[in-house]
């Protein structure tokens, strides 16, 4: 099996727009009997991450192994200006995803995902991410509507971000794999190379730019998706 992880890694995304975001959220709300703007439900929205996080900025929350789901700030924002939308918590996420934060593959993404399809070999993803599990998948099917992956892990769903173990524990029980028989393949050396040697697979390095460096332990270092299906093509060979 080989696990994805999500930002970096299969898409690459632009800075959001969030304010993009709640405009087109506006366009499913019913009812709005104040007349509240889309621009103070984006000003109360940023201001909430601060609430959430306290003292500390939500990258710091972040980096120090917490997450924060995005249904809260929804529900909080659409009850704190009495609003109400036509579309289920969920959904609604989705608009304010698409619209703030569109994506596209990384290069040569759906062509490896592909041929791991006919080689048989089952993937799964693993993100860091305030998405709900249920947005990423949403998104993932947009990018790859071809590809169905085994699972996804959103860390929203758990409260904690990878290197966690409990995250890459969590991914090995749905696996139903020991860590040897799964490769890991992420662009972040801590999160994603680390956390996933800690946890016994192979991690494989999608670099796009960055300089390998001195991690200390057996690991694949690749530029491109194309180096990947080279490797997993000399494999299947050496099988036969």
């Amino acid at each position: 099996m080989i696990l994805f992880d999500y930002g970096g890694t299969l898409a690459q995304e632009p800075p959001p727009d969030f304010l993009r975001g709640w405009r087109a959220v506006f366009r499913y709300i019913c009812k709005n009997p104040d007349g509240v703007a889309p621009e103070e439900a984006h000003q109360l929205a940023d201001g909430l991450w601060q609430r959430f996080s306290g003292s500390r900025s939500l990258s710091a929350i972040r980096k120090g192994g917490f997450e924060i789901h995005e249904w809260h700030q929804l529900r909080t924002v659409f009850d704190a200006l009495d609003l109400e939308p036509t579309l289920s918590l969920g959904d609604m996420e989705v608009v304010l995803m698409d619209h703030s934060s569109p994506s596209e593959p990384v290069p040569l993404a759906a062509e490896l995902l592909e041929l791991l399809d006919r080689l048989k070999i089952s993937t799964g993803v693993i993100s860091n991410i305030g998405w709900s599990g249920q947005a990423l998948e949403h998104r993932l099917k947009d990018l790859f509507p071809s590809h169905r992956f085994a699972f996804v892990l959103a860390s929203s769903e758990y409260g904690i971000r990878k290197p966690d173990p409990l995250l890459f524990q969590i991914a090995l029980k749905k696996a139903r794999l020991p860590g040897g028989k799964i490769w890991f393949c992420g662009d972040n050396p801590q999160a994603d190379i680390q956390g996933a040697q800690a946890a016994g697979m192979f991690p494989v390095w999608y670099q796009a730019g960055q300089k390998d460096g001195a991690l200390g332990f057996p690991h694949l270092a690749i530029a491109s998706w194309r180096e990947l299906m080279e490797a997993l093509a000399a494999l299947t060979k050496e099988e036969k």
